[in-house]
């Protein structure tokens, strides 16, 4: 008889809050490339979070809170030995590093951040053999300044070669950074900060380029302070890959 094929690999998509409640269109993209690369995806039975709004904020003791009701949402992906991916840089950044820091008596907390993946890592790792759609644009846009810190970014990079997206996203910061170029007196910091580097790469961008931002802040500076100008709205890795996938000319 014909060998049964391999399981697919299974990986379990973290619900971060920012894809939930405002960008949903980024997680059924993240889904959609995924599968395709042959990965089965599953979300836990209750939305956990990460506490990054009481961290950011100084609220420890209510981000332990939080944090230890995460890890009891996710004990079953967890004794599964599931790698746990994550679409929002900031978030990931706070699995990785303050969960450890926050609750260093409790064993699952490493083990959390240990299975932590960025969406471009989680398809390097796991579908390796996966070929991406062919998109052949340039790319501008904006890193994380959590993904510069905390996780790097070498994986994203080597995904969007693979997809034919050219270029460097810009360094330094969008100037949002989390809530604060929303509160009072931080404005002319906030559009300062974006001025530096990120505003005029996006102005100097050749015509189709592609504006990237994995983070929610960053594409909302982005759309704030750039939609003026016109120009494309950024978005998500997962989401072009995902529009590209349409395209993409099924296997002989």
């Amino acid at each position: 008889s014909a060998p049964r094929p391999a399981a697919r690999p299974t990986v379990l998509l973290w619900p971060d809050t920012f894809t939930t409640y405002l960008t949903p269109g980024v997680g059924r993209a993240a889904v959609a490339v995924l599968e395709d690369a042959g990965l089965r995806v599953l979300v836990p039975p209750r939305r956990p979070c990460c506490g990054l709004t009481w961290i950011s904020t100084g609220q420890l003791g209510r981000a332990r809170a939080v944090l230890r009701r995460a890890l009891d949402v996710m004990a079953p992906a967890l004794a599964a030995g599931l790698p746990v991916v994550v679409l929002e840089p900031s978030c990931a950044a706070a699995l990785r590093t303050d969960l450890p820091e926050l609750l260093p008596g409790d064993p699952r907390a490493r083990q959390l951040a240990s299975a932590v993946r960025t969406f471009a890592q989680a398809v390097e790792e796991y579908a390796p053999d996966w070929e991406p759609p062919r998109i052949g644009r340039p790319v501008v846009g904006q890193t994380h300044c959590h993904q510069h810190a905390v996780l790097g970014d070498a994986a994203e990079r080597r995904l969007r070669a693979r997809a034919g997206l050219d270029g460097a996203l810009s360094g330094g910061c969008c100037g949002l950074a989390g809530n604060f170029g929303f509160e009072r007196g931080h404005y002319d910091v906030s559009v300062a900060c974006a001025e530096e580097r990120l505003l005029p790469s996006l102005r100097a961008a050749p015509p189709g380029a592609e504006v990237l931002a994995d983070g929610f802040s960053c594409r909302t500076q982005m759309a704030q302070l750039a939609a003026g100008d016109g120009g494309p709205r950024a978005r998500h890795l997962a989401e072009v890959l995902a529009e590209a996938l349409v395209r993409k000319p099924p296997v002989p």
